[in-house]
């Protein structure tokens, strides 16, 4: 396979937080968008998030790949989310990140 089959431009995917818990506070599913695609730079800066950044550091790694379901930032100027809400996100992205590429490698 040459690499320049496996180049494509990135796709939005929705992603849902359909946690129990969060939908018992916020009262439905939270929807959000990221590309299935990141450039390797965004990529290992959102895999070396770790329990010890706080929540600025976070803000900055996930301010370009949390999206609304048009590819615009949901994180902006004077925008911020719950802190349960960006933990979940995160996690929800790190998770889909982690498949995308699992599943882009193995065809």
């Amino acid at each position: 396979m040459k690499l320049t089959e496996l180049a494509k431009e990135p796709k939005l995917v929705k992603i849902e937080i359909d946690d129990e818990a969060m939908v018992k506070i916020y009262g439905e599913i939270i929807e959000f968008w990221v590309y299935d695609r990141v450039d390797m730079e965004a990529f290992m800066k959102l895999a070396n998030l770790e329990g010890g950044q706080n929540m600025q550091d976070i803000i900055v790694v996930m301010k370009d790949l949390i999206l609304d379901e048009k590819g615009n930032k949901v994180i902006a100027e004077g925008r911020v989310l719950p802190n349960d809400v960006m933990i979940k996100a995160v996690e929800k992205t790190v998770q889909a990140l982690g498949n995308f590429a699992t599943q882009t490698s193995t065809k």
